[in-house]
């Protein structure tokens, strides 16, 4: 894989923002109606994935934070596209990276446009042992094993066929069309045990960048999300001022 032929742009949202939106939450039990996902579970579920897996080496699509946090060590890595989706901030989480008060957008892939990600190949014999890994990172609750799909993806060295989880869902905790500046908005205040959204949405887009790969719509909602951080703070500033005056 080629390096990106120019460095990394600025981004906006910097690690002070990263800072100021980030606070300490305890861990709890995540809310939802959703049944856990179980050892057999899992089993069953890795078993399907390699019953439908296409011939060849297997590959996951990196199109989010697999770019930046990778569980397992790739045999190989490839830029690739996968036509006909995009990437959008989109599923609500009231666990991990918000709390019920406050929910946090993770990202998904939902159709329409064009994805630029990697292509990570899994090393051959280590295809269960991967699945397992992803499936149990991915997918808490049983009825969530569903988003997941095989997209062909585009390749310098040819078209090669990907397993990519979180693609198309459905479902009441999915903001459809959300605008950037309303995304913007909710991801500044959310929060969770495991970290900020606008951490998470850092790492993703510096990530992307230092790939040579520009999202044109994630490259705005982290400027957008910057501004909310910033004026979040000189309320806070103001509002501590007129508390000392009064």
């Amino acid at each position: 894989m080629k390096p990106p032929r120019h460095p990394p742009r600025k981004l906006a949202l910097t690690l002070d923002h990263v800072a100021r939106a980030t606070r300490p939450v305890a861990d709890f039990a995540f809310p939802s109606s959703f049944c856990p996902a179980t050892d057999a579970d899992y089993a069953s579920f890795v078993d399907s994935l390699l019953a439908e897996r296409p011939e060849g080496a297997l590959h996951i699509f990196a199109y989010g934070s697999l770019i930046w946090s990778q569980p397992f060590v790739p045999a190989a890595r490839r830029r690739a596209v996968a036509w006909g989706w995009h990437r959008q901030f989109c599923l609500e989480t009231r666990g991990n990276r918000g709390t019920p008060e406050a929910p946090g957008l993770m990202m998904a892939l939902m159709s329409g446009g064009r994805c630029a990600g990697l292509a990570l190949e899994v090393e051959a014999g280590q295809e269960r042992q991967v699945l397992d890994l992803l499936s149990r990172r991915e997918f808490p609750f049983v009825e969530t094993m569903v988003y997941r799909r095989w997209l062909s993806l585009k390749t310098a060295e040819g078209p090669i066929h990907g397993l990519v989880f979180w693609a198309g869902p459905t479902g009441p905790r999915i903001r459809r069309g959300l605008p950037l500046q309303a995304a913007a908005a909710q991801m500044a205040r959310a929060c969770g045990p495991r970290g900020s959204t606008a951490e998470y949405l850092r790492n993703t887009v510096l990530s992307l960048e230092e790939q040579g790969i520009h999202d044109r719509n994630l490259w705005e909602l982290q400027r957008l999300v910057a501004e909310e951080i910033d004026a979040a703070f000189v309320a806070q500033v103001s509002s501590e001022n007129d508390k000392q005056h009064r």
